[in-house]
This record gives C-alpha cells, structure tokens and sequence, in this order.
C-alpha cells in the first residue's frame, strides 16, 4: 500500500489514530508500541490483513470489494470506482493486465455506445432489479449518459495498460442470450433495435480483431493507435473463463474475482495472486495465441464468433 505523493505519513497516522504528530513520530521510530486497538484502526483503514503483516501460515485470503447497493453505492459509483482504479493501474510503470473472460471483458462494450446502453439497462433492470426499471422496456435513452461518459473514461484507461486476454468460443454466448431473451420477453421499445445492437456487437468484436491482428489497441474511429500498449489474445478450447482479471503492477499484483454478473471483489494477498498467474500461465501454455501472428487461427476464431451473432441475428430480426 503506498500514499500519494502529496500524503504525509505521520499526518496521515495522526489523523486515523486522533494522536498527535509527536505521538505519531514516536510510534514510527519505535519509541512507543502500537496498541493492539490502534493496529486494528490502521488495518481495517487500509485493508491490510494481520496475517500478512505478522507473516502467519494462514488458509485465509483477504479480499476487499464494492457492489452496488443502491443507495450506499450505485450503478453510476460503480463505473467511476472502476474508471479511477485503472487509472491508477497506469501509473505504475509496469504494468499488465491478464484476463480470463468468459464473456467479452467488459470495457469493449463502452467503445460502442449504444451496445454499452444495452448492457447498462440490461444489467440495472434484470440483475439489479432497479425499481425505476422494473416495469420499462430498453430505449437507449434511457440509460443515464453519465454512465456512459465513466464508461468512457474507463475504456480510454483500459486503452493505455497492456493486455492479454484468454479466449472461448463461448464468450460471445451471455450477450447474445441477453439480446434473445430481451426480444422473446418484447422488451426492446423498439424492434429495430434489436438489429441495432447486433449491429454493435459485430462492430465490437470487429475492432476486437483488428487490435489483435496488429498486435496493440486502437480506437473505434481507427484515428488513434496505442503502439506502445500491447494486446494478446490467446484461444483455449478446454476451459470456460470465469472472468477472472489479474494485473501485475511493478513488483506487486492483485486480483479481481467477478460474481454477481459484475460486482468484483479483489486481493492483493501474495500468495493467492502467484496461485493465480500460475493458474493463467498454465492455461497459457495450452493455448493458441491469435495476436499479430497466429492469422489462420485468428480468422478462423473470428469468423465462428461472428457465424454465431449472424445466426442469432437473423432469428430474432
């Protein structure tokens, strides 16, 4: 855990501890043990777990999260809370972020506005259960812009940090289900719609692999290329991501478990994050890399994909 620049250590105990700056000072050099009832104040203030502090051999991990509440933390918190931790994520040096999707990761969804208004309004209405949802069907108007403009910003910091992404064949699967069931249920305000979203979603996985095929990403307008930033996509045909996300930042990592169709939870407990790049690594070495090499393998992996949309799209239109 590192303070901003601007963060003085000693203020920063002072304040969580309501001791003096002489107090603070004299804590730091040891001149005076932390009570048990002060270490719990800066643990709990900065997540950190007693365990790995006292180096115990623990079966215990450590995790820290935010899920949306309503209320006490809503659908729009959300999206700025994921906006500003990749952003952070940039500031480190090195850095690397290893994603085993199951589905599409959801920032490519907010290259494409109104695919990502679909999204927003699928997820506030069917799993949030938003009341002020509940009895409305999809229009893109809807969704509020703000939303979209995190979303945004969330993509533009998912553009500048280094990605390798595991691929299915399934991944395109959830959204496509989504589409079908919001046109079976008759959903959609509007039918046409329908194709407008499958529409996105091919335009989506299309600058998907564009990115792959030159080996760094882009934007949608094709005007702005991150050559620096590279981007791997890798194919395995045995395992069904979970979406679990892995980022290596400089000497440290954490990792983010997906539940509730989005929520996260995160460690960034040393043993359980080298469990996982193992884990990935392992997958790794069993699987196709498609990213600037591999065009075979990557045409083939994109056109399936695309059959799949096509074949949906033309039995719900």
């Amino acid at each position: 855990m590192k303070l901003p620049s601007h963060v003085s250590l000693v203020e920063e105990i002072s304040d969580i501890l309501n001791i003096s700056t002489d107090s603070a000072y004299r804590r730091l050099r040891g001149e005076k043990p932390i009570s048990f009832e002060e270490l719990q104040k800066l643990c709990l203030k900065y997540k950190i777990s007693l365990d790995q502090l006292f180096h115990l051999d623990s079966d215990s991990f450590i995790f820290s999260g935010y899920t949306v509440k309503k209320a006490e933390f809503g659908f729009l918190d959300y999206w700025r809370n994921a906006a500003e931790e990749v952003q952070k994520m940039n500031s480190f040096e090195k850095r690397e972020m290893f994603y085993l999707n199951k589905d599409i990761p959801i920032f490519h969804h907010f290259q494409f506005p109104k695919l990502a208004a679909f999204k927003c309004f699928f997820w506030m209405r069917t799993i949030l259960n938003d009341p002020l949802l509940n009895n409305k069907n999809f229009s893109f108007e809807l969704v509020d812009p703000v939303i979209l403009q995190y979303g945004k910003k969330l993509v533009d910091a998912y553009s500048q940090l280094p990605s390798t992404e595991i691929w299915n064949i399934e991944s395109v699967n959830s959204s496509l289900r989504q589409i079908e069931y919001y046109r079976e249920a008759r959903i959609f305000s509007n039918p046409e719609d329908v194709a407008t979203v499958y529409d996105e979603l091919l335009k989506c996985l299309e600058l998907i692999e564009l990115q792959a095929e030159l080996g760094y990403k882009i934007s949608p307008d094709r005007q702005v290329h991150y050559k620096h930033i590279p981007y791997r996509i890798f194919v395995n045909e045995f395992v069904l991501g979970d979406n679990t996300i892995l980022v290596k930042l400089n000497d440290t990592s954490v990792t983010f478990l997906v539940h509730s169709v989005f929520n996260h939870l995160h460690t960034f407990d040393k043993a359980f994050n080298e469990l996982t790049y193992n884990h990935f690594q392992t997958i790794i070495r069993k699987s196709t890399l498609i990213s600037e090499s591999g065009e075979k393998d990557r045409v083939r992996f994109f056109t399936l994909i695309r059959q799949k949309i096509n074949e949906s799209k033309n039995a719900n239109l």
